[in-house]
């Protein structure tokens, strides 16, 4: 019997960067090729992995990330991540690794430099509008670069791919019409702007009777959980939740930071989005994220120092001819096309 070819993926950190890791291992296991998972202690790496199966293995590292460090910091982390990267050579010789997908970053860092060390073809994808520090450095060593905005595309080795995307998002599409669920999704982490503006609203919500979901992280969850009981009102609140699409599914309205993945994820929903982009992130890529949409008229944009009313943004906002804009919109899976390209170019 012939053995079954074998990719690694790795990168992570966020949920974003996960997502398209595992976006990327059901599109190869749906192929027939098995992969092996590589990412880091730190970050939410081992809290979507530690328990997959459709990994063949995985592996969490001590690698963290570079680019916020500073002076001898930075040198340390370098050399750590070079260290780790010469652990990562020998695995993947022993799994007999054909390629690397890097999904990016600071805990694809060692697999990557690894892959380049032993010649393995790299292929990369970025998933924001203004490309990472890593993959910047990365992107001329590899075999393909992917992304889903065209102004990316600058070189050869740059293919224009749909979002990976999961097909639940595609399956549970529907038209919103009207305003009964609103959801508040401030990621894993929390968001404390989101969790307060969802909580000084509440009443608002309560009194036309648009039922409350809201993803408010760990961090500050009994302080939202203690805000609602003394506004007296019932709410869908909760931390971190593995299967979020469910909740995300019921809502008609989401109120979201704009990183690349939940961009395209509640688009694939056509679920209307108010996006809040996170004003500290690398490059400002959150609010050039927004922006994409927000040219196409598909979605609005409200920054943190926004001057305008959050209320009558809702009050104005045309639930139903966003829905059917972004039912449009032709979106093939993202996943498949990177792998499916890397046997085009004879990489596996």
């Amino acid at each position: 019997m012939e053995k079954k070819k074998m990719i690694a993926i790795t990168g992570g950190g966020t949920g974003g960067h996960l997502a398209i890791a595992r976006c990327l291992m059901q599109s190869a296991n749906k192929m027939g090729l098995e992969c092996i998972y590589i990412g880091s202690e730190n970050g939410q790496d081992r809290l979507w992995f530690e328990y997959e199966e459709g990994f063949k293995q995985k592996y969490f590292l001590s690698s963290q990330g570079v680019v916020n460090k500073k002076g001898l910091a930075k040198f340390h982390s370098f050399m750590h991540i070079l260290k780790l990267a010469l652990d990562i050579k020998k695995i993947l010789r022993i799994q007999n690794i054909q390629a690397v997908f890097s999904v990016g970053g600071y805990s694809s860092a060692p697999a990557a430099f690894a892959a380049l060390m032993d010649n393995i073809p790299l292929l990369i994808h970025e998933q924001n509008s203004k490309i990472g520090s890593l993959n910047k450095l990365l992107k001329p060593f590899s075999k393909a670069f992917f992304t889903a905005f065209k102004g990316q595309i600058t070189t050869t080795n740059t293919f224009f791919c749909p979002y990976p995307v999961n097909e639940f998002f595609f399956t549970k599409r529907r038209i919103r019409k009207e305003l009964k669920n609103i959801i508040f999704l401030g990621g894993s982490q929390g968001a404390r702007f989101i969790n307060d503006l969802a909580i000084n609203n509440a009443l608002y919500f309560k009194e036309k009777k648009i039922n409350i979901i809201h993803q408010c992280g760990s961090n500050d969850y009994q302080r939202c959980k203690k805000a609602y009981e003394k506004l007296n009102i019932e709410v869908e609140l909760f931390d971190f939740d593995k299967d979020v699409i469910e909740k995300i599914v019921k809502a008609d309205l989401a109120i979201a930071r704009s990183g690349a993945s939940s961009l395209f994820e509640l688009s694939a929903n056509n679920l209307p989005c108010i996006f809040i982009p996170y004003p500290y992130a690398a490059k400002n890529h959150q609010y050039y994220n927004a922006l994409y949409l927000k040219e196409l008229n598909l979605c609005e944009i409200f920054t943190q120092d926004s001057k305008q009313d959050f209320i009558k943004i809702i009050k104005n906002f045309n639930l139903q001819a966003i829905s059917l804009a972004l039912n449009e919109i032709q979106q093939e899976n993202g996943s498949d096309f990177m792998l499916n390209k890397a046997k085009e170019l004879k990489i596996i």
